[in-house]
């Protein structure tokens, strides 16, 4: 009798707002690096260092241009499960209902280096060292000591995107260009839902 392997999933969470290239090649990378057999994109509706946030599109609209921008990507998809989680969402708890649901999946958390660097003030960090892996992908001036790292946290070599949601989203109030900045098949949903 053999005994099935963990499902190997990354969770990638944030506001996605919107979704950009530079979101979707990290995950692609992070996928084959690290290993993982899906990246799911965990759209928060509230993030805890992002309360006063006057410019976050509704919940839905960001998940299905999320889900558009992901068509067709193997191994990504969007996901709303922290819409039914108490808010504002925490990873912490974001994780303990995941294992809960889903016994037969590994979790290895993506992050950048950036937050890694700010992680030991996260809500319970033990917690989510304990309990998942985790993948650090690089970000500009975040330099990170290696030799520092637990066991079961990974700084991955990745490609620096030069892309922010929040210059997409300037872009579409100025009514300058976002090609290239945003896959080609939500260029207008994303202009029609942040223009001014």
């Amino acid at each position: 009798m053999t005994i099935s392997q963990p499902r190997r999933i990354g969770i990638f969470g944030g506001s996605f707002n919107p979704i950009h290239v530079g979101h979707i090649g990290l995950a692609r990378q992070i996928l084959g690096l690290a290993h993982l057999d899906e990246v799911w994109f965990l759209v928060s509706p509230l993030n805890p260092f992002k309360k006063a946030a006057t410019d976050l599109l509704d919940d839905d609209k960001r998940l299905a241009i999320t889900r558009i921008a992901l068509k067709g990507e193997r191994g990504l998809m969007a996901s709303d499960y922290e819409f039914r989680l108490p808010k504002p969402s925490y990873t912490w708890n974001t994780l303990q209902h995941l294992k809960a649901d889903h016994p037969g999946c590994q979790f290895t958390l993506i992050i950048g280096a950036d937050n890694w660097l700010s992680f030991s003030r996260w809500a319970r960090p033990d917690y989510i060292l304990s309990n998942c892996d985790i993948a650090v992908y690089a970000r500009p001036d975040c330099d990170i000591d290696t030799a520092t790292l637990p066991h079961n946290v990974r700084l991955y070599d990745t490609k620096l995107y030069e892309i922010s949601s929040t210059k997409i989203r300037d872009n579409v109030k100025r009514g300058l260009p976002i090609t290239g900045m945003v896959p080609s098949r939500v260029e207008g949903m994303v202009k029609e839902a942040y223009g001014a």
